[in-house]
């Protein structure tokens, strides 16, 4: 399993999550084994946010391989990209998982939630995503 965090510079395990997942500096990414034991851990740089909009991280992603991302918060339009090519969503609260590795546990855990797409931001200005 290979999952994909929206981090700040320099990512890893110990970075801390980045507030909006179109706009992030790179994505840590973690592979997995059979066992839920992380095999491997390194980075991928997000593309240019208005090249191609809120879709430039969901084509980042399916070329790296990420089967799952892990995010605060999502629009519509880059939720729908995600489906479409595979990668699951999956909600992780911003003021209680601050790093990296305070994702990947809880998601190790099975303790964070798949979005769904009545989840998704409005669009309204208050969304971290």
């Amino acid at each position: 399993m290979r999952i994909a965090v929206p981090s700040n510079t320099p990512g890893g395990l110990e970075a801390e999550r980045s507030d909006h997942f179109g706009h992030c500096d790179i994505f840590t990414i973690v592979d997995f084994n059979g066992k839920n034991e992380i095999e491997k851990v390194f980075t991928i740089a997000n593309g240019d946010h208005a090249a191609g909009g809120c879709l430039v991280p969901v084509k980042v992603l399916h070329e790296g391989g990420a089967e799952a991302i892990i995010v605060g918060g999502m629009g519509a339009r880059p939720m729908q990209g995600f489906a479409e090519v595979g990668i699951a969503v999956y909600f992780a609260d911003r003021n209680t998982m601050k790093t990296v590795a305070d994702v990947v546990a809880k998601f190790v855990e099975g303790q964070l939630p798949r979005m769904n797409t009545d989840q998704v931001c409005k669009g309204s200005g208050n969304c971290h995503h």
